[in-house]
């Protein structure tokens, strides 16, 4: 070998090693000095996160990841981080029109109901529809649903229509019941009740009956439909949301929500819900699902039954009366011998199925619904063998009922501010012997289930810290607890954090990209104010959202 040939190979093992030793592996971005949960017990904590392709390479200690390089460092300051919040199950045009129509959350008293309903009739002209939500009268004094002639007083020249917060009731004045057709001779539909007073209706239209009026307020137009769409979702990512499961969309719904994406609108992960039995859900089982669209964004693979209706309204199905109303058990709003052949054809399909049951007849007969299937389409004859379908919200199971969940597979989604909303009423709805089964959260872990844990907004206010601290803590956010409310049925704070990371992911199909932080998987995660892992309960709802980050991209920064 010559000795200019020798000097050439010397310089380059020289260089090999100077690189190695200096220069540093390129990342597009370090998030450093944090105080990070990464649901992984392999390697639970870290204090720095590498991301590069929108996914994580590296998530360890602050001198460990001295090896890396990135044009973009985000000095955390020692802020909590978590995988990123999923909300398993919410209503995103809901959160969205909330902000935009008049709302009627926080209302404390009839009185008041009734005053800022006046004060839209003085700002909108005679004959116009006025419509809103977020009303509860359980907080009101004395608990009574309004009536008819309440809006009357106020309203005798506008058609009134207003939604209960749990969007199973609304009341209705004269003006609305007029243009409805609806006299003391409208049978009630299936599915759905017109409350009346002496033979009269009131006003108070329960589920399927409220299709009744609604049918008849003008459409509104679909610049406004995507307002609302592209508000909830901005809603949703300034509180850390870095994915929602929408529970439930038409097809119109449907086509708005892929045109915000196509169009760059919005980075939200969106798991996608078709409302079923009907036209849209027939198209949904002959095209199939939609999965990881729009690089990891848009997944459309599950069809949303309403089995029955609310416990706060009393249309929640139950295997025995209410308690404080005993010429009631409530209702179911399907016909169980009509899904039966679409779960069949789901189960081919590869189209996982949730459900909306609330009250403990609903629970037991879906479940019921849920065996027959499987038994009906055998594992070799499924496009998925583990379908991991879903129960959503399971408000009211009969202890027998509860372990049936894990033995079937099948995965309660359950929205913990239920519990503590409804902690004050509850009881008086169901008596003591059924609180064991409600919001029964450690009786569904100790089963064996796991639990995807969601907001159900607009019909709570769709915050994860209020989320978190119900399910942790089993009191109202001023901290009381109902009596008899079973605070045994509380979760760990491991637990609660599982809820709304890795747990929503795995009923979602999607644990091997989302739920925690490591290596491979999307770079998606919440940044917090505090550490709720170790902070008092109080604070827990004092802690405030500082960072959204998905895909290694900062998507909102306080």
């Amino acid at each position: 070998m010559n000795l200019a040939l020798k000097r050439r190979l010397a310089l380059f093992v020289a260089g090999f090693f100077i690189a190695g030793t200096v220069r540093a592996e390129e990342v597009d971005a370090l998030f450093t000095n944090g105080n990070i949960y990464t649901v992984n017990d392999r390697r639970p904590h870290g204090e720095t996160i590498a991301v590069k392709n929108g996914r994580v390479i590296f998530v360890g200690s602050n001198d460990d990841a001295k090896k890396f390089h990135a044009a973009k460092i985000m000095d955390l300051r020692g802020r909590t981080v978590v995988p990123g919040f999923t909300d398993s199950h919410c209503h995103i045009f809901g959160i969205g029109e909330r902000e935009m129509r008049l709302n009627l959350e926080g209302t404390n008293s009839l009185e008041d109901f009734l005053a800022r309903v006046k004060e839209r009739v003085d700002k909108t002209g005679l004959g116009k529809w006025i419509t809103g939500r977020g009303w509860i009268e359980t907080f009101w004094k004395p608990p009574q649903f309004p009536l008819r002639q309440d809006l009357d007083k106020i309203a005798p020249n506008n058609p009134v229509f207003l939604t209960r917060a749990d969007g199973h009731a609304s009341i209705a004045n004269s003006a609305a019941l007029k243009i409805a057709r609806i006299d003391r001779n409208t049978p009630d539909p299936f599915g759905g009740q017109i409350l009346k007073k002496n033979g009269e209706p009131n006003g108070m239209l329960l589920d399927t009956a409220q299709d009744l009026v609604a049918k008849n307020i003008p459409k509104v137009k679909q610049s406004e439909r995507e307002e609302a769409l592209l508000r909830g979702i901005d809603r949703e990512v300034k509180l850390g949301w870095c994915e929602i499961q929408n529970a439930g969309s038409h097809k119109e719904d449907i086509d708005l929500i892929r045109k915000a994406f196509e169009a760059g609108k919005t980075k939200i992960r969106f798991v996608n819900a078709v409302y079923g039995p009907g036209q849209d859900t027939q198209n949904f089982l002959r095209e199939g699902p939609i999965i990881n669209a729009f690089d990891h964004q848009f997944t459309q693979r599950t069809i949303k039954v309403l089995f029955d209706g609310a416990l706060g309204s009393r249309g929640a199905a139950l295997l025995k009366p209410y308690s404080d109303a005993s010429d009631t058990s409530g209702f179911l709003r399907e016909k169980p011998e009509d899904l039966g052949p679409m779960f069949e054809e789901a189960l081919r399909r590869g189209i996982q199925v949730e459900t909306h049951a609330i009250g403990d007849r609903a629970n037991r007969l879906i479940l019921d619904l849920y065996e027959q299937a499987f038994q009906a389409v055998p594992a070799n004859e499924r496009k998925i063998r583990e379908p991991r379908w879903r129960i959503e919200h399971a408000q009211i199971v009969d202890p027998a009922d509860i372990p049936r969940f894990a033995k079937l597979g099948v995965i309660p989604s359950m929205q913990p501010s239920h519990a503590i909303s409804d902690l004050f009423f509850a009881p008086t709805r169901l008596g003591a012997d059924r609180l064991v089964g409600a919001y029964a959260w450690q009786s569904f872990l100790k089963s064996g289930c796991i639990i995807a844990g969601g907001s159900d907004a607009p019909v709570e206010r769709g915050e994860p810290m209020i989320e978190f601290y119900a399910a942790v803590a089993r009191k109202s956010v001023k901290g009381k607890s109902g009596e008899g409310w079973h605070p045994e049925q509380a979760v760990s704070r491991e637990d609660a954090l599982n809820m709304f990371t890795i747990w929503p992911a795995y009923a979602a199909f999607e644990e091997k990209d989302k739920g925690s932080i490591e290596v491979d998987k999307l770079a998606d995660f919440t940044v917090l104010s505090r550490d709720i892992m170790k902070i008092p309960e109080a604070e827990i709802l004092e802690t405030q959202n500082e960072m959204t980050v998905i895909g290694g991209e900062v998507i909102y920064s306080r």
